[in-house]
């Protein structure tokens, strides 16, 4: 059994594990998605009433697909791009007798790790401000999916990237607008049909679609179909740019 992945896995989880003894990052992982809580949530709480059921339900599964996507993606891309560009320690990993496929693994499932850490700290909080929210064995698969996407997504931008500041132009340009926009909010059934189809592209429309399911039904299945294809390509295409490195 092939575990040259482990030990990228690893050093990318004991530098995780550094950061997580400062208390700081910790509330730096929940602040953003705590402020939509706050904001939105709590705001319009439960008197809004979306899909039956009450707003603060509606929008917690949204915020966790949310702050996997943002974390996931985010970990991967930043991580990749200054041990590519500034320490000089990712071509340590190229000249190792290390297959392509085995760096992307490891750095992907790091990058799911802090995706799926950042996601439960938004479903205690869920649990503890939400009576109707609630997870299923579907709600954690697409999860998984989810993270794995993203983390994916980040390789490649890690690796396209040509200095640390492209990385935030990235995100600005993909990330902060599926945020927004794929029904993490509010639901998308109701917008003008030429915009629904552009939402409709992007990979976190499923995800919200797919992770408020609480039985796979014909859309989800959809959902879950696309978001499968969209993480083979991303995972194949990074793992692709990681073998053909030269720099």
């Amino acid at each position: 059994m092939n575990l040259g992945w482990y030990p990228i896995f690893l050093r990318e989880m004991l530098h995780f594990r550094r950061k997580l003894l400062r208390l700081g990052y910790i509330f730096s992982a929940m602040v953003i998605p705590i402020i939509y809580l706050l904001a939105f949530g709590f705001g319009l709480g439960r008197d809004v009433k979306i899909e039956g059921s009450d707003y603060l339900s509606f929008l917690l599964p949204g915020l966790v697909a949310m702050s996997s996507m943002n974390n996931s993606y985010t970990w991967v891309s930043s991580n990749l791009n200054l041990n590519r560009i500034y320490f000089k320690t990712f071509q340590i990993y190229i000249q190792a007798p290390i297959k392509a496929s085995s760096i992307t693994i490891g750095e992907v499932l790091a990058g799911m790790a802090k995706g799926l850490f950042a996601s439960m700290l938004i479903i205690i909080v869920g649990f503890l401000s939400a009576s109707e929210f609630h997870i299923t064995p579907l709600f954690i698969i697409i999860l998984l999916i989810n993270c794995f996407l993203f983390a994916s997504l980040g390789i490649i931008a890690g690796m396209k990237t040509k200095s640390h500041e492209d990385t935030a132009t990235y995100s600005n340009f993909f990330i902060i607008p599926m945020a927004f926009f794929s029904g993490t909010f509010f639901p998308i059934d109701n917008l003008p049909l030429l915009i629904k189809a552009i939402i409709y592209i992007f990979p976190l429309t499923h995800t919200n679609i797919a992770i408020r399911k609480t039985q796979i039904d014909s859309e989800g299945l959809i959902s879950i179909a696309v978001l499968i294809v969209y993480a083979l390509i991303f995972f194949l295409y990074g793992s692709n740019l990681v073998k053909k490195y030269s720099e």
